[in-house]
């Protein structure tokens, strides 16, 4: 269930994000920002809000849990799982206000910048390393403190599986995504010219997906039985 993560990574760092930052205005002053270059924020990110859960938010929850960490791995997980919802829900705000000022523009049928700031783009990164920090080593925790004592180094490997399958799982639904929303001729959510696509459809989908996902890792965190106090 983690990999919904690891795809949102994958679409930030080699897909749509960075497609989305080539329609928008990259401009400071004469310098062009390269959109690739704007996954930094996501390294920054983390480097920021690995003291910030440290220092501020891990105490915070232990006086109200009790627990020397603050959080259950498992509670770990799921914090990361839901802020990846609001992650993509920001991507698809920022894509359907890109979008409507092009409509307003008269720029659908071109393929070209719309006057949107990409440093519009940094929040997304900055939650979607927030996202990491609580997802990732949650499953790092949780997959060696869980295995079998022999057994801990290859389940703690597995942790890292779930970034393979979020590669696979965004190459399907992009797959299925375009087949279906090019039916009958249809320049579809995705297509060269995202001004005149739906862009942010694909990314609501991905909240929703997401959401699913967390709802369903709630249910089986519930029935999960620890094999040692977390």
């Amino acid at each position: 269930m983690g990999n919904w993560n690891s795809l949102f990574c994958c679409l930030c760092t080699n897909g749509y994000i960075v497609e989305q930052g080539t329609v928008m205005d990259t401009a400071i002053g004469s310098f062009r920002i390269p959109p690739a270059s704007l996954s930094l924020f996501d390294a920054v990110s983390v480097i920021i809000w690995v003291p910030i859960y440290d220092r501020i938010l891990v105490p915070i929850a232990r006086s109200f849990t009790g627990k020397e960490r603050g959080f259950s791995k498992l509670q770990r997980i799921g914090i990361g799982l839901l802020l990846s919802v609001f992650c993509m829900s920001a991507a698809a705000i920022i894509e359907f206000k890109r979008l409507q000022l092009a409509r307003d523009l008269g720029l659908v049928d071109e393929a070209v910048a719309v006057p949107l700031s990409i440093f519009w783009q940094i929040p997304q990164y900055f939650i979607l390393g927030a996202a990491e920090i609580f997802t990732f080593i949650g499953h790092l925790e949780f997959f060696y403190d869980q295995s079998p004592d022999a057994m801990r180094s290859l389940c703690s490997a597995l942790s890292l599986l779930t970034t393979a399958m979020g590669n696979y799982l965004s190459s399907f639904i992009l797959t299925v995504v375009t087949s279906i929303t090019t039916i009958g001729g249809k320049p579809g959510w995705i297509p060269n010219n995202l001004n005149s696509g739906h862009l942010d459809y694909f990314f609501w989908l991905l909240a929703a997906l997401s959401f699913c996902n967390f709802v369903i890792y709630v249910f089986c965190a519930k029935m999960y039985k620890s094999k040692m106090p977390s």
